[in-house]
């Protein structure tokens, strides 16, 4: 994962509520497994016609919109299914701050999982938010300071979970944070664990002898 510490960009306004994650990719798109190409699909029936051909009315696809790294979508935005995916094909378009009211419990998860970070606002600040994306303003997300800074006004503060902030400004994902606050103590285990119950590692050692 990229280290998310500070983003600079215009913002998408898309803030119709309850877009589930069928919405943001189409079950037929799941047979895709590799991460890369998934951003192409991201929207697909929103962002293409009856006869296939490219919808260029919608925001993503509809200059300046088409080049936002922030998304500021409404109500209950990526409820649904538990599709990682869907959160593959934002980060793969270059969407990596989503911005709304509320978040499906599962794809809110899945974002900071994947690098991507979800932030939700009351009625008044999400406005806010809303007016400068619709303007086509640029603004700025600060992780490091928990603000959303607008070319007007004062700072908006959010909120984030202490371990995902930290998970993010690191760019590291679940596994790699194990490894980075635990590496130490699994290590400890497997070595004591090794003396302690030695058959188990007969396979294992014998391998290594055979490979030298």
């Amino acid at each position: 994962m990229t280290e998310f510490t500070r983003l600079t960009s215009i913002a998408a306004p898309f803030p119709e509520s309850d877009i589930d994650t069928d919405v943001v990719i189409p079950a037929r798109f799941l047979l895709l497994l590799d991460k890369a190409g998934l951003g192409q699909h991201l929207f697909h029936e929103r962002r293409h016609d009856r006869q296939r051909q490219r919808n260029t009315s919608f925001v993503l696809d509809h200059p300046p919109f088409d080049t936002a790294k922030i998304l500021v979508a409404g109500r209950n935005f990526g409820c649904g299914s538990s599709r990682e995916q869907a959160v593959w094909a934002l980060a793969d378009f270059g969407i990596t701050c989503v911005i709304a009211p509320s978040f499906g419990e599962i794809f809110f998860a899945n974002c900071f999982k994947n690098g991507v970070l979800p932030i939700i606002l009351d009625a008044e600040l999400y406005d806010r938010v809303l007016l400068v994306a619709e303007a086509g303003a640029e603004m700025t997300v600060d992780l490091q300071t928990q603000e959303i800074l607008l070319p007007k006004g004062t700072p908006i503060p959010f909120a984030v979970d202490p371990h995902r902030r930290r998970a993010l400004l690191l760019g590291l994902d679940e596994i790699g944070m194990m490894l980075t606050d635990d590496g130490a103590d699994i290590e400890a285990f497997e070595a004591n664990h090794r003396v302690a119950a030695p058959w188990l590692f007969l396979d294992c050692d014998r391998r290594e002898e055979v490979k030298l």
